[in-house]
């Protein structure tokens, strides 16, 4: 656990240190909270939950999107957060869960006090298609008017495959246009949207007032896009090091007034990358 702390501190050290590369003359383009999805700590929450919160805390992150691991006491993630000034808005749920018992994710909402609750993949087959969207929609509805009703906002992230084409737009469009924007909003993972095919600032500038949250993410340069909703993790790389123009998401983002950014990193090199990340974000200027 100790090693594991100091690793990320001299990571860290080091991205603070190389900040300046990145600056420019200008104002701050990124002036929100920094957030962190905590998929991206998948494999050592579970075994160090305190040496990655505090990690965490180092890093200058004060925002975490994540339910805690399993095993662990809803109540008692929320005190360890609460202890490193670490607020929680926002918490995932899988698509059948919330479905089928939609309190027992509004209970646990509640308990850390989040304010949004995302799901991040609609179960289909081996290809997305509009019968897939269509029960989506009707499920959506019915669960995003249940939480808004116990004062929660819905959001649906996108994964990529949702970008097949669809009539004169994609399955997304359907989605999008279809819900109730009084229930169900978004949030933008724009990995995935650049991934399935899409410009991620221009989808923010077409449904600017559906987008909510946010999943900063980069893919590595030269990996071709396609509709699978998957890549390998191998992919994800520092903000600023791969295909997706983050200034002009960045900028987007700021006009719609999207009010929570998580970063994910699901490379197995996410130690090495966070910092490079925050340190890329806090460097840009406009």
């Amino acid at each position: 656990m100790k090693r594991y702390s100091v690793f990320f501190t001299v990571c860290m050290a080091m991205a603070i240190g190389g900040t300046s590369s990145f600056a420019q003359k200008g104002k701050p383009l990124f002036t929100n909270a920094i957030g962190v999805q905590a998929y991206t700590f998948r494999s050592s929450m579970p075994k160090a939950t305190v040496a990655v919160l505090d990690t965490i805390k180092k890093l200058g992150i004060t925002e975490l999107e994540g339910e805690g691991p399993k095993g662990m006491a809803t109540e008692e993630f929320r005190k360890l957060c609460d202890q490193r000034g670490i607020k929680i808005p926002s918490i995932g749920a899988g698509y059948d869960d919330i479905v089928k018992d939609p309190q027992a994710v509004i209970k646990q909402a509640k308990v850390l006090g989040a304010s949004y609750v995302m799901v991040a993949w609609i179960p289909h087959g081996k290809e997305f298609d509009i019968n897939d969207a269509k029960k989506a929609v009707v499920d959506f509805n019915r669960v995003g008017k249940i939480l808004k009703e116990s004062g929660l906002t819905f959001c649906y992230h996108n994964h990529g495959y949702e970008f097949g084409k669809y009539e004169d737009g994609t399955l997304f469009d359907y989605i999008a246009k279809n819900t109730n924007p009084k229930y169900v909003s978004f949030e933008i993972d724009i990995l995935w949207s650049f991934h399935g095919g899409q410009d991620p600032a221009q989808l923010i500038n077409k449904y600017p007032s559906r987008m909510k949250l946010m999943h900063l993410k980069d893919i590595r340069k030269g990996i071709a896009n396609d509709l699978t909703g998957g890549t390998d993790t191998k992919n994800d790389v520092a903000l600023g090091a791969g295909q997706i123009n983050i200034p002009e998401v960045l900028k987007a983002a700021k006009k719609a007034g999207i009010r929570h950014y998580f970063i994910e990193d699901e490379s197995p090199s996410y130690s090495k990358q966070l910092p490079v990340t925050i340190a890329y974000i806090k460097g840009l200027t406009y």
